[in-house]
């Protein structure tokens, strides 16, 4: 098995933290920390072209905590020129240590664009994509890894393509989502395809997909030979569960699990990180939607669960807190079970007309395919 490495930072555990689009900002990742230091926290995914152009909410997003170490910030982006740019201020200005990049979004929005997911069916286009990346973070010594899924369906699979040309193109790692664009986040990940690519190339390769306790990751990692996991939705409303992983791989037991009182000192502290990060009133908006992650398997009735969605106030969350039973213990029920996003298969990938007709980068406009959206 490959080591997992950024530069010269070795992370205590081979465990990376996915970057999740109006989750992963500064407060949850600060939250993680608490229970997995020396892990690596990616930041939520931000635009390149925004970051060229000075965007100022994206400025905002691209916040570290002062003792966050490594910085590790996702870019999404389709135009190889504007990508190589952001890189390259980011890293001039000595603002990251780690990038990562995405094309591993399934959004409609984006891949009928021919942005996120899309991507990699245009092998060329893929290729100066992370050519421009590489090179221009290469100077400052940033490394500059890569989260792609298995391809646009079953039939047309990218990822050994995807995941040779990363190799080639001096990528330090990176990491597959065993389920197709078509899956989205339906059915089971499919670890085999993580095993096959990581035969198919000499670079480290994570997992992602389906982990929701250690024991998940312990298990992916021996089935497949993969050098680390990523974790996205399995840590919604459970940052201890980095504490969980790093246990797990250290060979260490399992902890009791958290009381509801446990659970609302997290929900509050998180509140108050926010709360530092956006103002009050902002924050706590922020908040409402970690709510439904927090309490999921708990006692609560309805009429108190729709008061947290709506708090707006330290003092409001207070309240409704106040109304809790601390004593209840954690819903074991809900171990192992699947968090945030589901549904079902989509019946068709959106992608621009004709994209598919060739498979090399042309003449194609991609401007249109930046969002604020990400995944993967």
């Amino acid at each position: 098995m490959l080591p997992l490495r950024i530069g010269d930072f070795t992370p205590a555990a081979p465990v990376v933290l996915a970057p999740m689009a109006g989750v992963t900002n500064a407060a949850f990742r600060a939250m993680c920390r608490d229970y997995g230091p020396g892990l690596v926290y990616v930041n939520e995914m931000v635009m390149a072209t925004a970051v060229v152009h000075g965007n100022a909410k994206t400025r905002q997003m691209m916040t570290f905590g002062p003792d966050e170490s490594p910085r590790s910030l996702q870019f999404y982006g389709s135009d190889p020129d504007m990508l190589g740019r952001a890189v390259h201020e980011v890293c001039d200005a000595g603002a990251v240590d780690h990038i990562d990049l995405n094309f591993g979004c399934p959004a409609h929005k984006v891949t009928r664009k021919g942005g996120g997911a899309a991507v990699p069916a245009k092998p060329r286009l893929l290729a100066a994509i992370v050519q421009a990346a590489v090179a221009a973070a290469a100077p400052y010594g940033v490394p500059v890894t890569a989260k792609f899924r298995m391809g646009l369906w079953d039939d047309l699979r990218t990822d050994i393509t995807t995941g040779r040309i990363c190799a080639d193109s001096g990528i330090a790692w990176i990491a597959l989502h065993a389920r197709t664009v078509q899956q989205a986040y339906a059915g089971e990940a499919r670890w085999e395809h993580i095993a096959t690519l990581v035969d198919a190339v000499d670079i480290p390769v994570l997992g992602n997909g389906d982990i929701w306790e250690g024991a998940d990751a312990l298990r992916m990692v021996e089935q497949t030979g993969a050098a680390g996991v990523v974790i996205g939705r399995g840590c919604l409303g459970r940052p201890w569960l980095f504490r969980d992983l790093a246990d797990a791989f250290a060979g260490r037991p399992v902890q009791p699990y958290s009381t509801l009182g446990e659970v609302t000192a997290m929900l509050r502290r998180h509140a108050v990180l926010l709360a530092e990060l956006h103002g009050e009133r902002w924050g706590l908006t922020d908040l409402r939607k970690h709510m439904a992650w927090y309490f999921k398997g708990f006692p609560i009735g309805g009429d108190l669960r729709r008061a947290f969605a709506t708090v707006s106030s330290l003092a409001e969350l207070d309240e409704n807190i106040a109304q809790l039973d601390p004593t209840a213990t954690y819903p074991e029920h809900e171990l192992g079970t699947p968090r945030g996003r589901q549904g079902t298969p989509r019946a068709h990938v959106t992608l621009p007309y004709g994209w598919l007709d060739r498979r090399e980068l042309g003449d194609e406009d991609l401007s249109a395919a930046e969002s604020d959206v990400s995944g993967g």
